[in-house]
């Protein structure tokens, strides 16, 4: 995958072949009084700051991603976080019940699919429930699978078979790309990274926090405002409040990258996903869009949290 990795006076891409070639998606030092260290991982503070999935479901989603070859496991693992927080939430429908769709289960199935699909996975219930955090999530692969989830050609179209909404896709193929860069990638990171993923395609408008637009801070600021972070509303004040990512450290998803002329002339901010890419809303006339974060004047990066 591609990795960002902070260089002494500025920021350097390491590109080497990894998920983001399987994944079709849509389309320095600082000056704070933080400046040289990070506050840990990313989105260590806000809302949900432990890992956003339990260890427990992360070996479940490998194993259970490994009956289809080709399958990558943190799709299966975003389609779970979007879909239950991993088993953690309690909304209707997750462990008894359904929701107000039909659906039932951790990985949301409506019966009549789960019934179509349904694989025990090892130690799974018998007969297979989608209650069940095994048999969902084997099932989930399987029917994923089936859909064409393992192949770049047909992943996007896999992810809206299971369920049709563009925003939906958006955000499992950027949790995915998090995931596979970070498997501990925090439920704050997540919260911030899935915001951004849902205003793919909003205008871009200069000094806009959301209301018909956002400009790039606007989009920074308002993505971690949903996590429970408060960050400065412009890109120069967001490098300055840090904490910066150490020189030689990787940049972690949900870092913010920023571009300029140098640690005062701050002009660009990102959203980092992992695997080289990041969300911005980049300029005037454009869509808040995927772009890669290898671009002229990286200045550097910071760790919300």
């Amino acid at each position: 995958m591609g990795k960002v990795v902070v260089a002494a006076a500025a920021a350097v891409i390491v590109l080497v072949v990894g998920l983001a070639s399987v994944l079709s998606v849509a389309t320095g030092s600082g000056s704070g009084s933080s400046a040289g260290s990070t506050s840990g991982a990313p989105g260590s503070g806000g809302l949900q700051p432990g890992a956003a999935i339990p260890s427990a479901w992360l070996t479940l989603y490998q194993q259970a991603a490994a009956i289809c070859p080709g399958l990558a496991w943190s799709v299966v693992a975003a389609v779970g976080t979007v879909e239950s927080r991993s088993g953690q939430s309690t909304a209707p429908g997750v462990w008894s019940g359904a929701n107000s769709a039909g659906a039932e289960g951790p990985m949301q199935f409506e019966p009549a699919t789960f019934a179509a699909y349904a694989t025990v996975g090892p130690g799974g219930a018998r007969p297979p429930s989608p209650y069940d955090p095994v048999d969902s999530v084997y099932t989930a692969s399987a029917l994923l699978c089936a859909d064409g989830a393992a192949s770049a050609a047909t992943l996007r179209t896999a992810i809206d078979d299971y369920n049709h909404a563009s925003t939906y896709v958006d955000t499992v193929l950027t949790l995915a790309l998090s995931f596979q860069q970070d498997p501990s990638t925090s439920g704050t990171v997540v919260a911030a990274l899935s915001f951004a993923a849902q205003q793919l395609g909003t205008p871009y408008v200069w000094g806009g926090t959301g209301d018909g637009g956002f400009d790039c801070s606007g989009l920074a600021q308002a993505a971690y405002r949903t996590a429970g972070i408060t960050l400065p509303r412009v890109a120069q004040d967001q490098f300055d409040a840090g904490p910066v990512v150490p020189a030689g450290a990787e940049v972690a998803p949900g870092d913010l990258v920023f571009f300029g002329s140098g640690p005062t002339g701050v002009e660009h901010v990102g959203l980092y996903v992992g695997a080289g890419e990041m969300i911005d809303a980049p300029h005037t006339g454009a869509l808040v869009r995927f772009d890669v974060a290898d671009q002229p004047g990286l200045v550097g990066a910071t760790r919300p949290g």
